[in-house]
């Protein structure tokens, strides 16, 4: 039934007024008709004065009303206003103030006076309807003239909501009527093809939503709240916030809206709050949205919240209260700069007589008259008011829409000092929008005033922060500044430091809905969540972020791993065999010892080479043995230090050249042996065909097949130092590549080949007579030869890094003492301990027993 009720009002008033426009219209085209003809009560304005040119005002100096019974049987009642608006009432008094210093001045419009007519509409769409009617049609049925078609108004100032301006102007905008609004924000009025008369003295939302996002962005806020009032104003400048706010990266965790007249809707608004985990709310509401959103909050005792407010309501007086601190204190939001014009505080006064005094008004069906207020009441205590006047924020702009329609007129009607203006020019409403858009002029305080392509001023907010003084006034402290005029980067100005935040604390609130990925890991979004929510996951070995909320880890260098906190590249851990670490030092040692053993037999062999022992061991031989063993102890060294290009190349030929030349002198020591016991037989001569230069050359044969191999292999694909990254990732193993795997393993079959071959040649001598046989002693040696190197291919194969190396040392060293100890150590213990054994008879005696 209420909702019947208020749709049965809404169209009895639609009706009304539709019958009204026909039948103005009728008499407007009647052309037979003298007079014209208004067919209803005329629509007073509130405040007027008569003037060479008129401009008018709408204001909602009410803020309610009361819809009284609507009967189909009898006459509509009007509207009844209550609830006095003292703010939107100082925006007429400052009309009013700006049109007398203007109707003062000798310099602009000096011989035209400037009359206005403002109008009341109670916050009602349908009484804006009246009073933009009265403003379209004029007042000629009182002074019985025939209709002229031209409107009673030059231009006119209003609304302060976005929603009854768009009214407002889609009404006038087909009679060209210009429209100055003070605070009329939304940016769909921006639109020059819907609203080409439009004009505003005040930036559209477009800049102050951007700037909210940017703001939430600025203080690290991505998880937040949104509350907007259902409106043109509140949904428009919601839309570009939220697209904003997702290009700055910013989340939304809800985003919900009311209208003044839903209760409900606020009530669910209301718990989402209270249910939400962001801190962070922006309230893009208007005034009464705002206050009917503060009381609910207040009455839940939802406290806490950091609100981020718009220009509509941050700086409202009507707002401050002491238990509306406790929930908007410490609240951010972008205000109209203040503008200090000289003489205004004079002339406001702090609010209605009535508000004051405490009047009540009744209203009847046709004019206005106080039930209360006898007119006798003191003034002379509101003389030194002037609080209200604190924040002039759209005051100024009221007071710049004037003069700039008194400059559009002053250019209009061709005003010069000495001649005053033309008063037969007749002023039309198109000739006004268009001297509009060409008006630049400075105000006596010095801002400078022009309209940019859409109609609006230029983007100029001041970031203000709701504060407790020290004498416990609530204060709207400046904190900073936005200018979209600057260059980008220098728009957005805040002083952090002069923030209070909510609760009176000093310490920065937090709003997000996951904390921050610290460097060392990378955000992982949780599924069916807004970008905002995520998992932070460390980063995996060998990568790194180093920067906070980073979305993946980015890869090391190939020379570079990551450290222990995953957050820097740090050089990889160098590892080769070197001369300075134990494992290397003890390498050298055995090197350097095996060197001094070898030296050391050469010289003992060299000091008794005429004795019978060493003669009968083939001295030569012996003596080149000695030789390839010390060159083999030595080529161990190439292996240790840093790899390079010609320590690659020799170790692994040196190390084949100089074994094959040591197995060679073996197997020549070993078939001498063979040889010189089948010449002991009757009737044979087989020496003369292994004779010494036989030996030399059988010695220089097998050397030179290997020098052949390795020569191949050098020039082929040689060894070359490697960097090796794969076997582990947190170190560099510099190591020799074999370049052809091919030639590394011939030159190692080469010289097994021919160790089983010594080994088998031995092993077939290991019978001969003790005297003259070395067969045992190269069969040992063989054996273990080859059971070093045998073992070697698997160890060499698995073992890592430096400790390849270390193995093929240990081979190398192995098997050089060997040798050396296997075929030399009998003979060196006879020199030097049981010198009596080494004599001619002693082995010839040996020969006769056998």
């Amino acid at each position: 039934s209420l909702c019947l009720r208020k749709m049965s009002l809404l169209t009895a008033r639609l009706v009304y007024v539709g019958l009204l426009l026909a039948f103005e219209t009728l008499a407007v085209e009647e052309k037979d008709a003298p007079l014209c003809q208004i067919l209803e009560s005329p629509e007073f304005p509130l405040l007027s004065k008569e003037g060479d040119v008129v401009i008018g005002g709408a204001f909602s100096i009410h803020s309610r009303v009361s819809q009284p019974s609507l009967l189909f049987t009898e006459k509509p009642a009007r509207l009844r206003c209550s609830s006095t608006n003292l703010r939107e009432f100082r925006f007429a008094q400052t009309m009013i103030f700006a049109v007398k210093e203007i109707n003062k001045s000798k310099f602009l419009l000096p011989n035209v006076t400037i009359g206005y007519r403002i109008y009341d509409n109670c916050g009602s769409t349908l009484s804006s309807m009246r009073a933009v009617m009265a403003l379209l049609n004029g007042d000629e049925w009182t002074l019985e003239k025939s209709c002229s078609g031209q409107s009673a108004v030059s231009a006119i100032i209003g609304e302060s909501e976005s929603s009854s301006t768009i009214v407002l102007s889609r009404t006038t905008g087909p009679f060209k009527i210009p429209v100055i609004s003070h605070s009329a924000t939304c940016e769909c009025l921006s639109s020059r093809k819907e609203y080409p008369s439009f004009f505003r003295t005040i930036a559209s939302d477009l800049h102050q939503s951007r700037a909210l996002a940017q703001l939430v962005k600025h203080f690290g806020w991505t998880w937040v709240g949104a509350v907007n009032s259902d409106s043109d104003y509140g949904n428009n400048g919601m839309a570009i916030f939220l697209a904003a706010a997702q290009e700055e990266g910013v989340c939304v965790e809800y985003s919900e809206k009311f209208h003044r007249a839903e209760p409900q809707k606020l009530l669910k608004v209301v718990e989402v709050i209270r249910k939400s985990t962001a801190r962070v709310i922006v309230g893009f509401l208007a005034h009464v949205e705002m206050n009917n959103l503060l009381e609910q909050l207040s009455l839940h005792n939802i406290t806490g919240r950091q609100f981020i407010g718009v220009e509509a309501w941050i700086t409202a007086d009507s707002l401050v209260t002491p238990t509306s601190f406790r929930v908007l204190g410490g609240s951010l939001g972008f205000a109209v700069q203040k503008a200090n014009i000289s003489g205004m505080d004079g002339f406001l006064t702090k609010d209605f007589w009535e508000t004051e005094f405490q009047c009540e008004e009744a209203i009847d069906d046709t004019m206005a008259k106080t039930a209360t207020c006898t007119g006798s009441q003191d003034l002379i205590k509101l003389k030194d008011y002037n609080d209200d006047v604190a924040e002039l924020r759209y005051s100024a702009n009221i007071y710049k829409a004037i003069y700039a329609v008194a400059h559009s007129l002053h250019n209009i009607l061709k005003c010069s000092d000495n001649q005053g203006c033309d008063k037969t020019v007749k002023v039309t409403p198109e000739q006004v929008v268009e001297s509009l858009k060409q008006v630049n002029f400075t105000i006596k305080n010095g801002e400078q005033v022009w309209f940019d392509g859409s109609g609006a001023a230029t983007a100029k907010y001041e970031v203000v922060n709701w504060q407790r003084g020290s004498d416990g006034s609530i204060h709207f402290e400046p904190v900073g500044y936005y200018d979209a005029s600057l260059p980008p980067g220098q728009m957005f100005v805040l002083r952090t430091e002069a923030i209070m935040w909510p609760g009176g604390s000093k310490e920065l609130p937090v709003s997000v809905c996951s904390d921050s990925c610290h460097p060392g890991t990378f955000k992982v979004l949780q599924k069916g969540k807004p970008v905002c929510c995520y998992d932070c996951i460390p980063c995996t070995d060998g990568e790194i972020s180093n920067s906070t909320d980073s979305n993946d880890c980015e890869k090391c260098p190939e020379e570079y791993w990551s450290n222990q906190n995953r957050d820097a590249c740090v050089l990889k851990t160098v590892e080769f065999l070197s001369y300075t670490e134990v494992m290397g030092q003890v390498l050298v040692f055995f090197t350097l010892f095996g060197v001094f053993l070898t030296i050391t037999v050469g010289i003992l062999f060299l000091i008794h080479k005429d004795t019978p022992l060493v003669k009968a061991n083939n001295s030569e031989l012996s003596f080149l043995l000695l030789f390839s063993l010390t060159l083999c102890f030595l080529c161990s060294l190439t292996f240790i230090g840093r790899p390079s290009e010609w320590s690659c190349m020799l170790r692994h030929t040196a190390f084949g050249i100089t074994f094959v030349l040591c197995i060679s002198c073996t197997l020549g020591k070993t078939i001498v042996v063979l040889m010189a016991f089948r010449a002991t037989l009757p009737g044979s001569n087989v020496m003369k065909w292994f004779g010494p230069a036989q030996q030399r050359v059988s010695v220089l044969a097998f050397t030179l097949i290997q020098i052949i191999i390795c020569i191949l292999w050098l020039t082929i694909n040689p060894p070359f130092p490697l960097k090796n990254t794969k076997y582990d990732k947190e170190k560099i193993i510099l190591e020799c590549a074999l370049g052809s795997a091919v030639g590394f393993w011939a030159v190692l079959g080469y010289i097994g080949l021919l160790a089983l071959l010594c080994f088998v040649l031995a092993f077939l001598a290991r019978k001969l007579p003790d005297n003259f046989n070395e067969a045992k002693c190269i069969t040992f040696s063989m054996l273990i030869f080859c059971a070093v190197w045998i073992t070697f291919i698997p160890a060499y194969v698995s073992s890592p890094g430096k400790f390849t190396v270390a193995v093929e040392i240990f081979a190398i060293l192995a098997s050089s003492y060997g040798l050396l100890l296997c075929i030399f150590a009998p003979k060196c213990f006879i020199i030097v301990f049981k010198p009596e054994l080494n004599t001619r008879k002693h082995l010839m005696g040996k020969i006769q027993s056998e």
